[in-house]
Order: C-alpha cells, then sequence, then structure tokens
C-alpha cells in the first residue's frame, strides 16, 4: 500500500509564509516606509508632504519640497501571538491499518522574532518644475520561527521572507496646485521555508520527516502620484503601484519524508531539486486628504484598496515530480486610517492616528502561516526640528487583530486546529537632514 503525504512545495512555501506576516498592513504587505507618517497611522500617506519619504507614499509630492534632503529611519517590530485551544491529528500505521492519532508537541506562541525595518530616501529638486528622487525599503516580508515540535508543524513551523524594493523617481510641478511622479521600482525577492512531515511508523516529532526550500527572483514595476491643491489649506493626493510579477526559481531539500509503504518495505524521500513558480504580488490605489484647519492643527484621512484577488491559485514546476496545484483563492481589500497633527512651536509637532486593514485570508484557507484577521492600529508621534536643517521623528504602533481561528485537514487525515490572538508592539525613528 502507497501513502501520500502532503509536501510543502516551493510555491506554498514563499506566498503562504509571506502571507503570515504579523507586521501591519493586510495579510504581508508592510507599512513600515515612514515614521513620521506612522505617528498618524499613515493617514494623509500620499497628500502630506513632510520630509523625504513621500517618495514611496506620492512621487508627485517632491515638487512640494523646497530643498534637497535625506530621510533614513527604522521601525522596529515587537510581535506576540497568543495560541489557544490547540489540537492536530496525523497518519499512524498500525497492525489494523491507517488510524489517525493526536499530534504531541508544544503550542509554541512565541514564534515571531524581533525584527528591524530600515527605510532611506534622497530628494535633489532640479528646478522649480523637476524633482529626483530615490528610495530604497521593504514593501513586504516577514519572521516566523516555531519549534520543531510545534502542534502545526505539518502545515509550516519556519518562514523567512524578504523583498527589497529600490525606486528612482521624476516629479513634476505644473503650477502650485497641480503635480505629477512616476517612479520605477526595482525589487529582489528572497524566502527560506521548513515544515514538517508526518512519519506513520513513528508518529512522534522524532520521527518527522523535512522539507527546506529556498528561492529568489529580481522583478520591475513602477509607480504614479498625482497631487492636487484645490486651496492651500487642502492637499488631494492619489498614488498607484503597480502589480509585480515574479518568477521564482530555487532548491527545494527533502529529508526522511516518508513516501508510503511499498513490496521492498518503507519510502523515505532524502532528494533535492529545483523548483520554480509565478506569482504576483497585487497593484494598489491609495487616495488621501490632508486638510489644514489653522496654523497649528491639521487633519488627514485616507483610503487603500489592494487588490489581493490575483492570489487565486499556485502552480508549481518541480524536479521532485511533484504535482501542485493549490488554490488561494484571496479577496480584495480597503484599509482606512484618519489622523490629526498638532504644531505645539516651530520646534515640536504632535500625532496621532488610527486605522482599520482588512484581511484577504478567507476562513477556509487561514494557516499557521498565515494566522491573520482584520486589524486594528492606533498610533503616537512626535517630530522634534532642533535646527531649520534637522528633524527628528519617533512614533509608537499598537497593533491587535479579531481573533484568527485555524482549521485545516487534509486527505490523509493530518489536521491543526487553534486560535491565534496576535498582537504587535511598533516602534520607529527617523531623521531628515536638509541642504
Amino acid at each position: 500500500m502507497i501513502i501520500r503525504y502532503r509536501r510543502l512545495s516551493l510555491a506554498i512555501a514563499l506566498v503562504s509564509a509571506a502571507a503570515s506576516s504579523q507586521a501591519m498592513a493586510g495579510a504581508f504587505q508592510l507599512q513600515e516606509q515612514s515614521v513620521s507618517g506612522q505617528g498618524t497611522s499613515w493617514a494623509g500617506r500620499t497628500s502630506n508632504v513632510q520630509d523625504g519619504s513621500i517618495v514611496f507614499g506620492n512621487p508627485a509630492g517632491m515638487s512640494f519640497l523646497d530643498r534637497a534632503q535625506v530621510t533614513v529611519g527604522t521601525h522596529y517590530i515587537d510581535a506576540s501571538s497568543d495560541i489557544s485551544n490547540d489540537s492536530g491529528t496525523q497518519p499512524a500505521l498500525t497492525p489494523a491499518g491507517v488510524a489517525v492519532v493526536g499530534t504531541g508537541g508544544s503550542t509554541d506562541g512565541d514564534m515571531i522574532p524581533h525584527k528591524a525595518v530600515p527605510f532611506g530616501y534622497y530628494v535633489q529638486p532640479i528646478n522649480d518644475r523637476w524633482s529626483f528622487g530615490l528610495g530604497v525599503y521593504a514593501p513586504f516580508g516577514l519572521v516566523t520561527d516555531y519549534s520543531d515540535d510545534f502542534k502545526g508543524r505539518y502545515f509550516g513551523n519556519y518562514s523567512d521572507l524578504e523583498i527589497i524594493t529600490a525606486q528612482p523617481t521624476l516629479s513634476y510641478r505644473f503650477n502650485d496646485k497641480f503635480a505629477i511622479g512616476v517612479g520605477v521600482t526595482y525589487n529582489h525577492i528572497k524566502g527560506e521555508l521548513e515544515s514538517k512531515t508526518p512519519n506513520p511508523l513513528n508518529p512522534t516529532a522524532g520521527g518527522d520527516g523535512t522539507v527546506n526550500v529556498k528561492g529568489n527572483d529580481d522583478a520591475w514595476g513602477y509607480n504614479i502620484g498625482m497631487i492636487y491643491r484645490p486651496v492651500e489649506s487642502t492637499t488631494l493626493g492619489l498614488t498607484y503601484r503597480s502589480k509585480v510579477e515574479y518568477h521564482l526559481t530555487g532548491d527545494v531539500d527533502a529529508s526522511n519524508v516518508f513516501g508510503g509503504v511499498g513490496a521492498g518495505g518503507p519510502v523515505f524521500l532524502n532528494a533535492d531539486g529545483d523548483a520554480s513558480l509565478d506569482i504576483t504580488l497585487p497593484e494598489t490605489i491609495d487616495f488621501s486628504v490632508t486638510h489644514q484647519l489653522d496654523d497649528r492643527w491639521t487633519v488627514m484621512a485616507g483610503a487603500t484598496y489592494i487588490r489581493w484577488s490575483r492570489f487565486d491559485q499556485l502552480v508549481v514546476d518541480n524536479d521532485l515530480g511533484l504535482d501542485i496545484n493549490e488554490q488561494q483563492d484571496y479577496r480584495d481589500t480597503w484599509q482606512y486610517a484618519a489622523g490629526l497633527s498638532y504644531k505645539v512651536n516651530p520646534a515640536w509637532t504632535l500625532r496621532g492616528g488610527i486605522a482599520y486593514d482588512q484581511s484577504p485570508v478567507k476562513d477556509a484557507h487561514r494557516s499557521p502561516r498565515v494566522p491573520t484577521a482584520d486589524r486594528t492600529l492606533v498610533s503616537i508621534g512626535a517630530g522634534w526640528t532642533p535646527i531649520p536643517d534637522l528633524t527628528i521623528d519617533a512614533a509608537y504602533s499598537y497593533i491587535w487583530e479579531d481573533r484568527a481561528d485555524v482549521d485545516l485537514q487534509d486527505e490523509n487525515g493530518t489536521s491543526y486546529q487553534a486560535e491565534y490572538d496576535n498582537s504587535l508592539n511598533l516602534f520607529g525613528v527617523q531623521a531628515t537632514y536638509r541642504f
């Protein structure tokens, strides 16, 4: 009798692992490209021109910066995940045949390491209409690291993915009211994932097999932005960020993976090979408005549409001969944010904001790699300008998610059920120097 077991594919590893990010926006899209924007929960991201981070927020905004400047900073992520009511099953071979037994192991809720996410921007006015900018930032990424005996290990126990983007940008200001900007993005993606596989001859963590995958690629994208100021006190901003299509190539390494029982006895897979897949990261449309109430108070609001429905299925080519075609069935989502700032004096500005992000992951497809649900965040921040050439920004955000239920089972009797309660502390600091 041959029994086939679920094996981790390059596609599921790289994409599903990325989608488990606890770091900010829906699924695995990061918000960490601006600390001055973090203070208002990124409300006004496309309309509030404060510093060089507008290269990411809206390339058209560079035209409203009056001097060359460099903005650099980092975010520090302190995330936690409280896992409860967890259980699992796995197949076991007995003299009577195949049985389903409980999976032993740890709950392992502390699986998100502390992480720093840096960024940097440079803006240079060319003349009174043209400006050039360059940004380097991380638009997507995550790390999740469960223990080897985690109860949900057969659906993923290690994930490490990052995307680094370099964006050269030009903007043109038609007049004091209207400007446009265009940026080209060069994106590098890499990831490493690991998953355990059950061994029905020894249904314990010590008898598990291991599958490790790595992949990377480089791809191009673009963004387009517009800014319009109908009156001096009100700014409207709109940014379109294109989809990015990747063709990932990588390695698959299988160790002690149970493949069945044949005439010659148990069969275990110990092999490595090449694998590849095509994935598309979604485009976004980001709109916001900034309105200056008076010399001290400014209010902001924004909405972002993300076309996550591009994640419908994943098909993998690989040297191990595995037929892999799995449905993801993501849904399109919206993010909403509102914030305000108060200028205490020429040196100090205080900020606050709140936001709500929908999760693209449907209940039927949520896994330990994607234990995410709708989330809410509140933020506070401050900007200090001790001299006209230098501004230091700091911000703090608290993010919490709705309870995320995981309930997975494959055709061989391997299952995992759990309740996830995720939260995150986000700290940010940045400096802007003008010259």
